[in-house]
């Protein structure tokens, strides 16, 4: 068995190497119930815990969204990675030789070839722009000027910061040498085609050059940044196979690991921010690239973090793209905070000036919560000096306040505004309690709700009514693959015995796929089965039955009642059937078809007796 071009051996080894236990711990805090771990799901936002791992089989599985799959299904869902690149990654962790692209001894496809040969690139030119700026004459005045803003050598070689000459085939000349194809440089963003057709020259000129990474710390785009004057100030790499804006966030391989260890990630506006903030010790920096924050970045960073601190520029710019990122961010499930910088200022302009300590201390260490960013955003809407500025903003103030779901919270805020404007706290209170009301009769149904399951973001799975209850033979058929999945012997059994007889459609699949495991010499092993299964609704299927308390009897006895429990059900819907069709027939006044129904249905009784 092969996935794609990975052997099946490698696939196992990788398996086997990574312990779902610690990999998933590195995303998500699990508290240990009974055989299982438990925590709060990262594919999607919850109040009760319905994550659970089992150590045992090394599977996890939600009960919520429905995730599941193994040690490897869960990094490539993660990260948001192909089920090749989830191997490599994690095969490159255990120190497992990459060494199967091409197996077969086939040829990569054409688009592999390009994106490959336009990666190496990247790696080059970056490596090429650093060597540029800190050994050339070239880089003399970038090299002055990124000191003066405070980029030491550490800094500059931390991040690769590098420079791109005024000349206009610098980097042309450097990737023809290399037998790089220009036209192909072209499509990955590096050059850009002469108007007249001619030729190729560099993109990027006359800047200080910035290396983009991805997730895996390979780069796959540039910024740069003009030393002068001149526009645009900052050019960023144009979207390629490498690199696509909405889904890039820049440092994040470096940030990770703190990251994962403090569960909080600080955003910030541009990379220059972010270099910054690195020397004064902010290792948990990124920043979206040349874009405004987009929804698969929230969801990318809901995955690293429990809590996000904006920190935007404190210009009114900054303050209004904060503003439109606080509910994107709390619909990903992250809690946020706001760090204020004095106004007109960012952070590298207030590390420059104040020093980094009071930049920690009194900025990144000290945010504000999302109502108080709120109300300080809100008064500078409004001229307090007068009464009916001071009205509307205490209408307003009252409205922000009433977004809270905590009355204790409520509260607060409240009793601040009645002392700081003199206002009676009752009448606010009144006017905060009436704009709750109003928002909590919009909002959808949430946590434990008798509609809904667990959260109000799950809007696909409400239901209304009680739990459907499942047909006896479902169960039957559950527990029967239950023990089929831990036991080669039960397998072969119900396979002479039942074959592919299940009532149920993915049962049926779930047990011919388990036939085709054991035939090919593997012992019970669940993680290797759900792996070998490649399609997620039979993941889930076969998860949620593993995951079935173990502890029910079973023999012999039993796993033959069950088969014929399982053989007898279509012969009971034909009786219900038939007994429709006498019915219907009766109705009619047809006394003959009716009595010929009869006698098949007490055929079909003796039949089942028979089989007892």
């Amino acid at each position: 068995m092969t996935y794609g071009k990975i052997p099946d051996d490698v696939i196992e080894a990788v398996r086997r190497h990574h312990d779902i236990v610690d990999t998933v711990s590195k995303y998500v805090h699990l508290s240990k119930n009974g055989k299982y771990m438990k925590g709060l799901c990262p594919f999607h936002s919850e109040k009760t815990p319905s994550f659970t791992v089992t150590p045992e089989l090394q599977i996890f599985h939600c009960y919520g969204c429905g995730k599941t799959g193994n040690v490897i299904r869960f990094v490539e869902e993660i990260e948001s990675y192909t089920f090749p690149e989830a191997v490599r990654v994690l095969a490159e962790e255990a120190g497992i030789p990459v060494t199967w692209a091409n197996p077969d001894g086939s040829k990569p496809t054409a688009a592999d070839t390009e994106r490959s040969a336009v990666l190496e690139a990247h790696e080059l030119t970056a490596k090429f722009y650093h060597y540029l700026l800190n050994n050339t004459q070239y880089g003399t005045e970038a090299k002055e000027y990124l000191r003066g803003r405070g980029f030491g050598d550490k800094l500059i070689n931390q991040f690769m910061i590098g420079y791109a000459p005024e000349q206009w085939d610098t980097l042309s000349r450097f990737l023809t040498a290399r037998n790089f194809d220009p036209s192909l440089m072209e499509k990955g963003g590096l050059l850009s085609a002469k108007s007249d057709g001619s030729g190729y020259v560099d993109r990027f000129r006359g800047r200080i050059m910035f290396p983009i990474w991805d997730r895996d710390g390979k780069v796959t785009a540039f910024a740069g940044r003009i030393i002068g004057d001149g526009q645009p100030k900052y050019l960023n790499s144009p979207e390629t196979m490498l690199f696509t804006k909405s889904r890039t966030i820049y440092n994040l391989h470096h940030a990770r690991p703190a990251i994962r260890k403090s569960k909080q990630v600080v955003l910030f506006e541009g990379y220059m921010d972010v270099i910054k903030s690195w020397s004064a010790g902010v290792k948990n920096g990124i920043a979206t690239m040349g874009t405004a924050l987009t929804e698969e970045h929230c969801s990318i960073l809901a995955r690293q973090a429990e809590e996000i601190v904006v920190c935007y520029d404190g210009d009114d710019a900054g303050q209004a793209a904060a503003m439109k990122s606080i509910p994107m961010l709390e619909g990903a499930g992250l809690r946020v905070m706001v760090a204020m910088l004095p106004k007109g200022k960012d952070p590298d302009e207030y590390i420059t000036e104040y020093g980094p300590d009071d930049y920690l201390r009194e900025v990144i260490d000290q945010p504000v919560t999302t109502t108080k960013f709120k109300l300080i955003y809100s008064r500078k809407n409004h001229i307090l000096l007068k009464e009916e500025g001071r009205k509307n903003y205490l209408l307003e103030a009252a409205g922000i306040v009433a977004e809270l779901d905590s009355a204790i919270e409520r509260e607060v805020y409240l009793q601040e505004l009645s002392r700081e404007f003199n206002f009676p706290l009752e009448v606010l209170k009144q006017d905060c309690h009436i704009k709750h009301q109003e928002l909590q009769k919009k909002k959808p149904g949430r946590d434990n709700n008798d509609n809904s399951w667990n959260n109000g973001r799950n809007e696909n799975r409400r239901r209304s009514g009680p739990p459907v209850l499942m047909p006896a033979y479902t169960y039957v058929e559950r527990r029967l693959l239950h023990v089929m999945m831990r036991d080669r012997d039960v397998a072969q059994t119900v396979h002479e015995k039942l074959g592919d007889a299940f009532n149920i459609e993915d049962h049926a699949a779930l047990a011919a796929y388990l036939y085709a495991f054991y035939a090919q010499g593997y012992d019970p092993d669940a993680g290797r089965f759900i792996a070998s299964l490649q399609d997620e609704r039979l993941e889930r299927t076969a998860a949620a039955i593993l995951m079935m308390d173990g502890d029910f009897p079973f023999d012999d006895a039993i796993l033959e009642a069950d088969i014929q429990d399982i053989i007898k059900v279509p012969r009971f819907r034909e009786i219900d059937r038939k007994k429709e069709e006498m019915m219907q027939a009766e109705r009619a006044g047809d006394h003959l078809l009716a009595a010929q129904m009869l006698s098949e249905i007490i055929t079909l009784e003796r039949q089942l007796k028979g089989t007892t």
